[in-house]
């Protein structure tokens, strides 16, 4: 039986969930400054990100926080799922999505390539199995929909996938819906696809740390691509211990800034 989920309403909205490195912020163990810190900003789950689209919320990747930050969201509504990769930071919170279900009536729609496919099958076997049930909601229930690199209408918008590099050999999807962007994970961006990062009014795009990695933009890399593109606004993602929230906005140009859990952006 379909159910009405208490909710709140992010129409026009991206909320970034999870703006943390893969070991997320703070990293366990770690005695640094920034996972020493009581700054709530310096306080990262990893990378997430949710769209108040016109027909319903789209999630951007299920990370393995994602329990915890729709809660603090206090958002009890997902209505379609699409990711840019298949990498555990991006793809562990999966059965998470076993209560939608009940509110929208039938399987979760999940837009993904054929990579994150095979590693959902594999990892969530359970969930794709072809048994009887001992009941419902004990297994996510999806529907998936095959994307590749052309625009895809999605919740009543158009979602562009923006292929992306995330170091070599390694591709992953960035989306543009509007004139909003969300490019995490990302060490180079084709040729290709600098045409669909144009006149970009906000771009959330991977900044690591200060210095160089291998498959992810460092600060200096991920200010130069805001700069190029010229988009108004900028926020950085997926930013690990090495950045602390304060010292790294003093640093940074007017129209960029270390992005947070919980920020909101308007979709234009």
């Amino acid at each position: 039986m379909k159910k009405q989920p208490l909710t709140a309403d992010i129409s026009g909205q991206m909320i970034l969930l999870g703006t943390g490195t893969s070991v997320g912020v703070p990293a366990l163990g770690c005695r640094c400054d920034v996972c020493q810190s009581d700054h709530p900003r310096n306080q990262r789950t990893r990378c997430s990100a949710i769209l108040g689209l016109p027909e319903g919320n789209l999630l951007i990747d299920t990370s393995p926080d994602l329990r915890m930050q729709l809660l603090r969201e206090k958002l009890g509504m997902v209505h379609t799922v699409i990711y840019t990769h298949e990498h555990a930071d991006h793809v562990a919170g999966f059965d998470d999505l076993r209560l939608f279900q009940f509110y929208l009536g039938g399987p979760v729609p999940v837009y993904c390539d054929a990579r994150v496919e095979a590693r959902l099958r594999k990892s969530f076997d359970y969930a794709f199995a072809d048994v009887e049930q001992t009941h419902a909601g004990a297994v996510p229930s999806v529907e998936i929909h095959s994307l590749t690199d052309q625009p895809v209408d999605i919740l009543g918008a158009t979602v562009v996938p923006i292929p992306l590099e995330h170091g070599p050999r390694f591709n992953v999807l960035g989306f543009r819906v509007g004139n909003v962007a969300y490019c995490t994970d990302v060490s180079c961006i084709p040729d290709s696809s600098w045409p669909l990062l144009q006149d970009l009014d906000t771009l959330v795009i991977d900044a690591l740390r200060p210095n160089p990695h291998p498959t992810h933009f460092n600060i200096e890399q991920a200010t130069d691509v805001v700069q190029r593109l010229g988009c108004r606004q900028a926020y950085f993602t997926h930013c690990s211990c090495h950045v602390d929230y304060e010292s790294t906005n003093a640093m940074l140009p007017a129209n960029i800034e270390v992005g947070y859990d919980g920020l909101r952006i308007p979709l234009t």
